[in-house]
Order: structure tokens, then C-alpha cells, then sequence
């Protein structure tokens, strides 16, 4: 009987939109890739090109679905809710700045928002998605956003929700979590790699 092999989860955040370039809160809104949200995620092909995928999954939310789309993944990739950016209430739309000039002392990562979620909200999701994933036999490719995915990275060495805070995230970033085949200790390989964007 073959062996399963360790889980390889390879993490794609979003390419760039409006929101995401001014700072403001992007989470259930279903703001559109600009035009160089595109081009990061068409140059997102080659690199993903190193790994054959047993399962691709993307948010259903369109700068996810459509950045996996351009990726090359769109006729293969599967929808998870469970992949939707942290809903962020009534802080929606809005900037930190804006946020703290009433809430000064405000951290989403131990604070959550009122009428949205709490950083263990979202980590009840990741949870699910991590125990899916590590129930394929071979690498698995998600297309998601950047808090969400901070906070999968956290939980997936077994860290509280809030520790995403220390994962920094850029648009069409790559990043890749892993178990190691001799201990099986969860580990991160590959962390906010935006090399595939520089020109040339």
C-alpha cells in the first residue's frame, strides 16, 4: 500500500486591488483585481509550475477566484467559503488610521470587530481547511486573502489565531507551509515570496 505523502500546502494571496492598494479593509466586499492585480497573478504561472497539485481551492470571493483563474488554475480549482477573508463588520472599507482615530488601542489580532469576527472566529475556519488539507495525499494550492491566510499560517505550526500578526503578507505573494517527512513537525518553507513580480 503507497504511503501518503507529507502535505504540502502552497498559499497564493490575491493580486492587487483598489482596497488593498490604499489600505483599507477588504473583507466580504467584492472588490475586482486592478489592472496590475492581473499581471502579478498571470505571473504567478511560472512559479507554480514547480509542484503538481492533488487538490486546488480558492475563495469564492473574484480577486481570489480570479487571480487563481489567471494563475492557470480556474477549470481546476474548487470553492471554499471557509477561505473568505476575515469579515470585518463594521470596520469594512475602512483604513487603521480611520479605525483608531476613535479606537486608538485597536488590534484586530486580539480585538476581532464589532458585527464581523474574532481572531478565533477566523481560526475555527482555518482549523477546518488545515484538517481537509492534510487529508489529501499530495501538495494542495489555495487562493485566498491575506489576513485569512496569515492566520493559516499561524495554526498550521499550531500558534494562537493572533499570532498571524508576525506573518506579513504581500499581494500575489507565495508562501508554502509543510509537514516534515522525518519528524512530521509542521513547518513553513517558504514565507511572502514576491520574487516572481520583480521586472525581467
Amino acid at each position: 500500500m503507497k504511503k501518503p505523502s507529507a502535505p504540502v500546502l502552497v498559499l497564493v494571496r490575491h493580486g492587487e486591488t483598489a482596497w488593498s492598494r490604499s489600505g483599507q479593509h477588504t473583507g466580504r466586499t467584492d472588490i475586482p483585481l486592478l489592472d496590475e492585480g492581473r499581471r502579478m497573478a498571470t505571473r504567478l504561472r511560472e512559479p507554480l509550475r514547480a509542484w503538481t497539485f492533488a487538490a486546488v481551492w480558492t475563495s469564492p470571493l473574484s480577486r481570489a477566484s480570479e487571480t487563481c483563474a489567471l494563475a492557470g488554475f480556474g477549470d481546476v480549482a474548487a470553492p471554499r467559503p471557509d477561505l473568505m477573508e476575515w469579515d470585518y463588520g463594521a470596520y469594512e472599507g475602512k483604513t487603521k488610521d480611520e479605525i483608531r482615530a476613535h479606537r486608538p488601542d485597536w488590534r484586530i489580532w486580539t480585538d476581532g470587530v464589532p458585527q464581523g469576527e474574532s481572531p478565533q472566529d477566523v481560526g475555527a475556519r482555518v482549523d477546518r481547511v488545515i484538517a481537509e488539507a492534510r487529508a489529501v495525499d499530495g501538495a494542495v494550492l489555495v487562493f485566498a486573502h491575506s489576513h485569512l491566510l496569515r492566520v493559516l499560517g499561524a495554526r498550521w505550526l499550531g500558534l494562537p489565531p493572533g499570532d498571524g500578526r508576525f506573518f506579513v503578507l504581500g499581494t500575489a505573494a507565495i508562501s508554502v507551509v509543510a509537514l516534515d517527512p522525518d519528524s512530521r513537525q509542521p513547518v513553513i518553507q517558504r514565507w511572502n515570496d514576491t520574487s516572481h513580480l520583480a521586472p525581467g
